[in-house]
């Protein structure tokens, strides 16, 4: 019986410890967000020429 609850803390341990660090370590949503509007740097990654006008902005 002393085994198994010595055995159950050092599981909550480990999980405790292993969901505090992969929330702690989490990327920056800034790297995942889609701009609203195209940026002139962001439309050339994406192929399309800033230089060009487009009909709608004439």
């Amino acid at each position: 019986m002393n085994r198994v609850i010595e055995l159950l803390i050092s599981a909550v341990i480990v999980i405790s410890l292993t969901l505090f660090i992969s929330r702690s370590i989490k990327l920056s949503t800034r790297y995942e967000r889609k701009p609203q509007k195209l940026s002139d740097w962001n439309a050339q990654d994406q192929g399309i020429d800033p230089t060009q006008e487009s009909e709608s902005d004439r």
